[in-house]
């Protein structure tokens, strides 16, 4: 549970390589999440060559802690493999058509990367999970090679934080904001958004980070553009991939 409570996001890692093993206990962990119906629709692209993870990083950001880490791993909802069992068997794959399989695999490749943070983490190791790298997603696919019925949602660095400047944890909102008894309800939203933002805001200052903007004000200048750094492109990119969506 503590690994857990204590989980932060690094963005620089030291020159460190990892011990020998270290993918196939993070691989262990993420096998060991639950998989819908028993599929297991996700598989994962390990990059560790750092010519590779260059490339991928120029795709995703230009992050350098995507170059600094010894493993970058990409997690991949995957319907290809069962495609390929269909054909085997003869039958159609009918159900590949709709739209709640890819979210289905979608939510496969999540657990898998959780479990696999972690894992990363209980071996004293720090994790930075990369949604940049949907980015330049249909290069990205080119990139990594992907076939048709795959596509990488999010990536994951994992190696030895750089612990230089280290950052406290942050805050998140308060419960009684996220947790619906029974059934839906927004009463006291604004007033415990609010409330975070007087929360964050302490949080800023203790850092010595002044002048930043309510979470409020950040959630909504963050939706105020149409511009998602190429993620505006994700749909063409899945039908180019093969998944219909119906």
């Amino acid at each position: 549970m503590e690994t857990v409570l204590n989980h932060k996001s690094y963005r620089s890692f030291l020159p460190k390589p990892l011990p020998d093993g270290t993918l196939e206990i993070l691989l262990l962990a993420a096998q060991s999440g639950s998989t819908s119906s028993m599929l297991q629709t996700w598989d994962v692209i390990a990059i560790v060559d750092p010519e590779h993870k260059d490339a991928v990083a120029k795709l995703a950001g230009d992050q350098d802690f995507i170059r600094q880490a010894p493993l970058f791993l990409v997690f991949c909802p995957n319907l290809h493999r069962a495609a390929n069992i269909s054909q085997t068997y003869n039958q159609p794959a009918k159900a590949l058509s709709n739209m709640d399989m890819f979210i289905m695999a979608s939510i496969d490749a999540t657990i898998a990367g959780q479990n696999a943070s972690i894992a990363a983490e209980s071996l004293g190791l720090g994790i930075c999970f990369a949604g940049a790298i949907r980015n330049n997603a249909q290069q990205i696919c080119e990139l990594l090679k992907l076939p048709p019925l795959t596509f990488a949602i999010f990536g994951m660095a994992v190696g030895y934080p750089n612990l230089s400047g280290e950052e406290a944890i942050k805050p998140r909102l308060p419960m009684r904001e996220i947790c619906h008894r029974e059934t839906w309800s927004e009463d006291g939203q604004e007033s415990n958004v609010a409330a975070f933002d007087q929360t964050l805001g302490t949080f800023f200052f203790e850092q010595m980070k002044v002048g930043r903007k309510t979470w409020g004000e950040f959630v909504a200048g963050n939706l105020a553009t149409g511009n998602l750094d190429g993620r505006e492109n994700i749909k063409s990119v899945l039908t180019s991939q093969a998944f219909e969506l119906e």
